[in-house]
Order: C-alpha cells, then structure tokens, then sequence
C-alpha cells in the first residue's frame, strides 16, 4: 500500500506514528515533495501493523506495536526524495528498505534466525543484519543463532563481518552464532564426542565373530577384531551395534545389553570418543562381506582369539575380552534398554540400566 504523495516548499519531518505516540526529530528537509511508506507497512488505527504470514512465536506476527522496527526506527522503512529546484527533477535522499530478520524466540531469551527468510541479495541482507542486531539488543536478547543454507553461504562472509562466529556445520548449511551481553558468551558449544559401538557375538560352539580392516594402522595389520562402527544420527546404540554387525559380516543379531563403556579424548578431529561393547545374540551363521572396508570375517575359536599377541599386549582389550567373558558365563551383568518417556520433555528415550542388581 502507498500512501497519497504530498507536497510542501517547506515541510519539517518533526513526527512519526509510533505505538500511538510521536517522536520528535530535529531533522528539517527543505524543498521536500514526497514521503511513501513502504508497502511492507500498513495503517491502521494511527498503528503501523506488519503484513506477515501469522506464525507461532515468529517475528512475523501481526504486531500492535511496530516491535519489529523498533519505535526510533520508522525512518528505516521509508524513502525519501527531494526536489532540487530545478524543473521540478528531484534526486534521492536515501533509500533503505529494512526489516527484522523473520526469527523465533528460543526459551533461553535468544534468537533463532528462520532461514527460509534470508534475503537472497548480499547487499540488502547485510543491511537487514545489521538493523536486527540494532532492534535485538534493544530487546535485551542473548544469543542469536543463524542457520545459513549452503545455497546461500555468500551470506557467510558478511555474517562473519558483523561478528557472528562459526558453531558447527552439516553438509547442507553452517550454524553461525552471535552473543550479544557483554562477558562469557554462554550458549552451548558444538558436539563435543563421536559415539562407537562394538559388537560381541559367540555362537552355540563359543566362536566369535571377528573380522579383518582394509584399512588400519601398520601395527594393527593381521589383527582379527570384533565388528565396530559408529552411531549414526538418531540412531540408537542397540540399533548401531547390530547394524554394524550385519553391515560388516551379514550376520543377523539381536541386542542383549552394553557391558562396557570406554571414554577417550582427543580422538578424532581433537573430539573426544564414547565407545559402547554390546553384546549381541546371533541369529544367522553364514557370513557375507559386503563391506568396502572390511578385508575379512570368520567364525573364530574364543581362546584362538583372546590369544592373539597384539589383544595379550594391550591392557585395555585384555580387559574388555575378560568382562565379554564373564558375560558369557553369567558371572556378570551389563545394561539392557529400557524405552521410557519423561515428562519434563515429553519424548521418548532409553534408559541403561542393570536389572539383576536392583
């Protein structure tokens, strides 16, 4: 909507409309002919109300006051021309056409930025930052989480110029984060550990399924291992560790319990490393690699296994080995799965727990 042009020889651009008030201005345009609101503002009632898709809890809201342009702000969302005297041509004052990043609050009084709403032009959203940063720290928010896609990651570098920093990224976008209060930025860092399982499987004739990497370190070349791999995303560690399993031997398993847990740090990527040793329950015997990674897999006696030089050199496999053992014999317990749901969330999850003991 455009508001009908005026024109005065001399006209003081003293008052806005802003929340039923005015703001007085000191500024005095000479020779000024037109002032035309942006379509992105309506009026209504002597309020400026923003035309937005109502959505829940977004900065797209049908809002009684001009919250999301800030009551000092209103000028933002004008364009000004002047004429220069001279037949009647009239040149640019200035043009922005600025808004709020369309955006949720968090319940940690912060930000999520809604990337469905970017802008597509470098230009106009580095102007849009900068006036929601404006408009965010009068609010009093906190942290300011920013998702950018990778088809607009040319977005990245004007981010980073107004003091967002990296967080974490996925294949498809870059999680960008800006702290507004002054001292120790206080949200939460990027995930810190990656999350391995194993699996432990013996048969009725106690052998156990082992297999040989393609790829592994020159001292672990020759080295018959239980079957390893990491927990996918939403994945549980049951579900990985019998995936795995079948993924690397073909071999079909059930989940029993976690008998062992190992925690290392500075593993991968300088990430620290929870490894999970399940024990599982066969329910096929005939082996097939189909695995890029995999060089071999076989049913292996127990001792020939435990007595492989490299397992007897290494206190922590001897360990492992002697508690999967102890399983086996039911001189020990780990712990099953047990689906609940909490109400402090609502969403279901599994709880670890040793049952014999309790």
């Amino acid at each position: 909507m455009e508001l009908s042009s005026f024109s005065s020889n001399s006209a003081c651009i003293s008052e806005t409309v802003n929340a039923g008030r005015t703001t007085t201005y000191s500024s005095l345009l000479s020779n000024f002919s037109s002032v035309r609101f942006s379509r992105q503002l309506n009026c209504f009632g002597g309020l400026f109300l923003r035309n937005y898709e109502a959505l829940n809890n977004i900065y797209m809201a049908h809002r009684a006051v001009i919250s999301s342009v800030g009551r000092d702000d209103l000028a933002a969302e004008t364009s000004f021309h002047h004429t220069n005297g001279i037949n009647g041509s009239t040149s640019s004052l200035g043009y922005r056409n600025l808004r709020v990043l369309d955006a949720f609050d968090d319940v940690y009084e912060g930000i999520v930025v809604d990337s469905d709403g970017l802008p597509d032009d470098p230009t106009n959203f580095e102007a849009i930052l900068r006036f929601s940063l404006s408009h965010w720290k009068k609010m009093g928010k906190k942290g300011i989480w920013l998702r950018l896609p990778l088809e607009k990651s040319d977005l990245v570098p004007i981010a980073i110029k107004e003091g967002f920093g990296y967080h974490h990224a996925e294949p498809g976008y870059v999680m960008l984060t800006y702290w507004i209060p002054e001292g120790t930025c206080m949200l939460p860092f990027n995930a810190s550990h990656h999350v391995g399982v194993g699996g432990f499987v013996i048969n009725h004739r106690n052998e156990v399924l082992v297999v040989q990497e393609k790829y592994c370190a020159p001292a672990n070349r020759g080295l018959w291992k239980i079957p390893t791999g990491f927990v996918l995303q939403s994945e549980e560690i049951y579900e990985g560790a019998v995936r795995e399993v079948k993924e690397e031997t073909g071999i079909c398993t059930e989940f029993i319990e976690v008998i062992a847990f190992r925690h290392a740090h500075k593993v991968a990527f300088e990430k620290s490393d929870l490894f999970f040793i399940c024990m599982l329950r066969a329910l096929s015997a005939e082996i097939t690699v189909d695995d890029p990674e995999i060089e071999a897999a076989k049913w292996m006696p127990l001792v020939e296994f435990v007595e492989q030089p490299l397992l007897q050199e290494d206190s922590m496999f001897k360990k492992i080995i002697n508690i999967c053992i102890a399983c086996v014999e039911k001189r020990y317990s780990g712990l099953s799965a047990h689906h609940m749901v909490s109400k402090l969330d609502g969403k279901s999850s599994s709880l670890y727990y040793n049952v014999i003991n309790m």
